[in-house]
């Protein structure tokens, strides 16, 4: 929690600042209260522009022969949709959606990653970036011919609950057919988050939902009943066996995740060191990748960064394991905090980077909320890595390049530096 709070003035409202300083590992996000004034500042994972979000994928191959991905991802009920393409709403009459001043502020600042926010949907965000979302525990994919398939199933969902397996056709969700929509509309509907834009309220948990599913020949209509969800964004194994590596697979930073993977530093075992597989990482809270980072620093400087002009610093806490050997994987699905984090190993000399070029996103935003209740984020400042390399449109460049062999290239590093048999 950011301490120290004072008020500063905007073009769009009076907003909240934390204030930033020393060791006591400060924070880029604050939660907002549900008050006029309540904002917080964030360093916002955006997984894709106008064409929706994605989330990581545990696969360490490409997608099946045929299928295409989005944004070289497949789509999570877990991840954050982007709510900018509303331009043609804004031309087609009033807002229904209660973002309205919102939309107008993102529409005239020019800003790409600016986002617009009802008061619902922000917080849907934060309950995102707390780990948790509503809805039914399907990841889905969309095949060439425009079908959408479900990739994977959340055990203990509704999904798993009713017997949904990977690879079943969602024909349809509460009566709107999926095949041709948009992976992120489909999974908006599952989740509940197209009624306002109809005009209507969100459902939410225990709410149902519809689905129209097919399997070979088979042909059914099944209903299934919304839950509160907790996102799994740390997934440790060792698939090499007990003389491999520890295998730290982390797809997004929402709160608890540091911890999380501090806890799996802490249990790996040295002989085999840990690979840290950053691929796909849609970012999140920017004090959760702070503490990640501390799980391999003694101390020092994560990152540092500007916020309209006022530069300022993020430091690891102490007591890391500076030993263990580390191989970082990434891709052009790593993004914004996930690529604070592969900056930090990367310049201080604690991993190797595999992989290739990540996404770019270094931007600072700054959500507002407005007299409407709407809550409009725009870009107040950039962050860099510890050496002064900016990431916003340059992402990072891996040690090594590799491409489909680059989990294989990644513990052929890990060997080199002392882990391994």
């Amino acid at each position: 929690m950011c301490q120290g709070r004072r008020t500063v003035n905007s073009p769009y409202g009076a907003s909240f600042w934390p204030t930033l300083t020393g060791m006591t590992g400060p924070c880029l996000f604050a939660r907002p209260r549900r008050s006029r004034r309540g904002a917080a500042l964030t360093l916002v994972f955006v997984s894709v522009l106008a064409t929706g979000a994605a989330a990581g994928t545990w696969e360490e191959s490409g997608p099946p022969s045929g299928e295409r991905r989005i944004s070289g991802r497949a789509a999570s009920e877990a991840d954050r949709v982007h709510r900018t393409q509303r331009a043609g709403r804004h031309a087609a009459g009033p807002h229904t959606d209660g973002s309205g001043a919102a939309d107008d502020v993102v529409s005239r600042s020019g800003d790409r990653w600016s986002t617009a926010f009802s008061a619902r949907e922000y917080e849907d965000f934060e309950q995102e970036l707390n780990g948790e979302y509503v809805g039914v525990g399907l990841w889905l994919r969309q095949a060439a011919d425009g079908r959408a398939l479900v990739s994977r199933v959340r055990p203990g969902s509704p999904a798993a609950a009713a017997g949904l397996r990977a690879g079943d056709d969602l024909r349809a969700v509460d009566g709107v057919p999926s095949r041709g929509s948009q992976v992120t509309e489909v999974v908006a509907r599952l989740r509940g988050g197209a009624g306002p834009a109809a005009g209507g309220p969100e459902p939410g948990a225990g709410s149902g939902v519809a689905l129209e599913l097919r399997r070979g020949t088979r042909q059914w209509t099944e209903t299934l009943r919304r839950a509160r969800l907790r996102d799994q964004n740390v997934i440790t194994d060792r698939p090499d066996g007990p003389d491999g590596p520890t295998r730290i697979k982390v797809g997004a930073f929402s709160s608890g995740t540091g911890e999380e993977v501090r806890r799996a530093v802490r249990a790996a075992s040295p002989r085999g060191g840990v690979l840290l597989d950053l691929r796909g990482n849609t970012g999140g809270l920017v004090r959760e990748a702070v503490t990640a980072a501390s799980a391999f620093l003694d101390g020092g400087l994560v990152a540092t960064y500007d916020v309209r002009g006022s530069q300022r610093a993020l430091y690891a806490k102490d007591g890391g394991n500076t030993q263990i050997p580390l191989a970082v994987l990434v891709d052009g699905g790593t993004m914004s905090a996930g690529e604070l984090l592969a900056g930090a190993l990367q310049d201080r000399g604690r991993a190797v980077l595999v992989g290739s070029p990540t996404f770019g996103k270094g931007s600072v935003q700054l959500p507002s909320e407005l007299p409407d209740g709407s809550v409009a984020e725009l870009t107040v400042g950039h962050y860099r890595t510890p050496s002064g390399r900016g990431v916003d449109d340059r992402g990072i460049t891996p040690d090594l390049l590799a491409a489909d062999d680059a989990p294989a290239r990644a513990r052929t590093v890990l060997s080199g530096l002392g882990g391994g048999a």
